[in-house]
């Protein structure tokens, strides 16, 4: 959406009671960045919580961990924070300064540093300033591949993937919930979400996302009012019950938009 809008939709997603707003990052794909947005709208707003898809590999882990601590204590602990790897395409992994190799590792490396720093330790001999004001301050990973559901187990507060069906989904936990269990932790049942798209129109765009494998949309792009209910009362039967959802494409007017999805969402929340 252009930046001269956010400030009404931010308005809107608080007034219609919307649990939070959910910035995703891209380098190259016109999307407000995630730091700068969150932080207006922590000023901005006063009760939504405050959602990331954030780009961790590529980032020097000191400043990503300071920033989002001041963000957390800025916004009196109304950071939600989910870390991906970035967008697979050549182009997003120069503008990202990691052209080749495996993204991935960067989470196995920086993450743990930042939990000791976020817990007010000093890493290499470098204190943090700045602590969030939530302790801990969770960090949820997306991903579907077996070595993500592993790290997820290993690492993660929380999962929140796309573009997958509800029965991949369902045998995934198992396996995060099973590593989790193997290094002496547990992941939270109220800390499994999903991304679904849908659109009001009666045909799906061709920008779809499709789930891994599969031409099999039902689960993951809501195609109009009733589909979109039951897509997320199917989510939330299978104990999916954090749900980002986000139109296929820009509407014409956010506003008109927002006022119908909460009509027709919102009294599903829990």
């Amino acid at each position: 959406m252009p930046l001269e809008q956010f400030g009404s939709v931010l308005d809107d997603l608080d007034t219609l009671g919307f649990d939070s707003v959910w910035i995703p990052e891209t380098f190259l794909g016109g999307t407000i960045d995630p730091l700068v947005g969150l932080g207006f709208a922590a000023a901005r707003v006063r009760r939504l919580k405050l959602g990331a898809h954030l780009v961790g590999p590529g980032r020097n882990p000191l400043a990503l961990a300071k920033a989002l601590a001041q963000l957390d204590r800025l916004a009196d602990g109304r950071l939600l924070l989910t870390f991906v790897a970035g967008v697979n395409d050549p182009r997003e992994r120069v503008a990202q300064g990691l052209p080749q190799g495996d993204r991935t590792l960067w989470f196995d490396e920086q993450l743990p540093r930042m939990r000791r720093w976020w817990a007010g330790e000093e890493v290499d001999g470098l204190p943090l300033d700045s602590l969030p004001l939530q302790q801990p301050l969770e960090v949820w990973l997306g991903g579907q591949a077996p070595k993500a559901l592993a790290r997820i187990g290993r690492l993660a507060d929380g999962w929140l993937p796309g573009a997958i069906t509800v029965e991949d989904a369902v045998a995934s936990r198992a396996v995060i919930d099973q590593v989790a269990d193997d290094h002496g932790r547990t992941i939270s049942r109220e800390h499994f979400g999903i991304n679904v798209a849908y659109t009001f129109d009666e045909v799906a765009p061709p920008s779809a996302p499709l789930p891994r494998g599969t031409g099999d949309t039902t689960d993951v792009v809501a195609i109009g009012e009733e589909h979109l209910r039951a897509t997320l009362l199917r989510w939330i039967e299978a104990g999916f019950t954090k749900i980002v959802v986000r139109p296929i494409a820009p509407p014409a007017d956010w506003s008109s938009e927002l006022r119908r999805l909460a009509a027709a969402v919102l009294d599903l929340q829990t």
